[in-house]
């Protein structure tokens, strides 16, 4: 923590509760940097904000600079491969394993050389589902069967995806935008969003995450005026997560999400399945 920074406890960690602009540079360095890997693929930029980054917070406060560098270590791993959509053998690897190498890193150095347990993967809250988590899943459900069929076929978004023929890639297709959702909950949750959480106010570490998810999400696909979805998506996401403090919940939500966005591309290439969106625009 900065000398002389008001602190308050809570589950997450302990943050400062008006953090110098200084430190906040720091972290928007390091989550900007997102926007030139992944949003503009300009890997070299995205590699000299990080450093910028992380040399700022070197010099202002040594805590943060620990908990970025881990930040900074997945968005470095997540950078060696392309996010183009490929349902191809390789590819499907070649996502697997680096995906799970950029969560696995941060854990590994955060458990076992800082001896911290900020990077947590909350499983058994213990607690049931509230009639608000129930109200907004049915709220995502809706809202992404009227919507997304609108961006994605209007657009042309789908486009982003590869043409989904046969049972064979449509199963690929399932076990890929799953993998992947559930995948973003571990990292722009669980690790993104936790580690800046622990020094900075929820809606200032939940901005700093947003930008790094949305970032990823246009490499992956969700390009045109996708960031309008995304950029709410990855917000509330945060917001959900602090107010429940389960996974399991976020996943749900994100997955439900996913399933709609799933029929949607099967739709897409083959209009005679899924032939269920009252929104298709073509």
């Amino acid at each position: 923590m900065s000398a002389g920074a008001a602190t308050t406890d809570n589950d997450e960690g302990r943050f400062a509760a008006r953090p110098a602009w200084s430190r906040l540079l720091a972290a928007a360095l390091v989550s900007t940097s997102a926007i030139a890997l992944f949003g503009l693929q300009e890997r070299w930029i995205g590699y000299t904000l990080i450093v910028a980054g992380l040399a700022v917070a070197a010099v202002v406060d040594r805590a943060l600079l620990r908990h970025l560098l881990l930040i900074a270590a997945g968005l470095v791993v997540i950078s060696t491969m392309s996010l183009e959509a490929d349902l191809s053998n390789a590819a499907m690897a070649r996502f697997a394993i680096t995906l799970s190498a950029a969560v696995a890193l941060p854990y590994a150095i955060s458990r076992m050389w800082y001896r911290e347990d900020v990077i947590k993967f909350p499983v058994r809250t213990g607690n049931r589902w509230s009639g608000f988590e129930y109200g907004y899943l049915a709220v995502v459900v809706v809202a992404g069967y009227l919507i997304l069929p609108v961006y994605f076929l209007g657009s042309g978004a789908y486009r982003n995806w590869p043409d989904i023929a046969g049972a064979d890639e449509i199963v690929r297709l399932f076990i890929g935008v799953n993998a992947v959702g559930l995948w973003d909950e571990l990292f722009f949750i669980c690790v993104v969003f936790a580690l800046l959480r622990h020094h900075f106010p929820f809606w200032q570490a939940n901005v700093l995450q947003a930008v790094v998810f949305v970032s990823f999400l246009w490499e992956l696909g969700y390009r045109g005026w996708g960031p309008l979805l995304t950029v709410p998506f990855a917000l509330l996401q945060g917001y959900i997560f602090a107010r429940t403090r389960s996974l399991p919940y976020v996943v749900t939500v994100h997955l439900t999400f996913d399933l709609v966005i799933f029929g949607i591309l099967v739709h897409a290439y083959n209009p005679e399945l899924a032939n269920v969106f009252l929104t298709d625009p073509r």
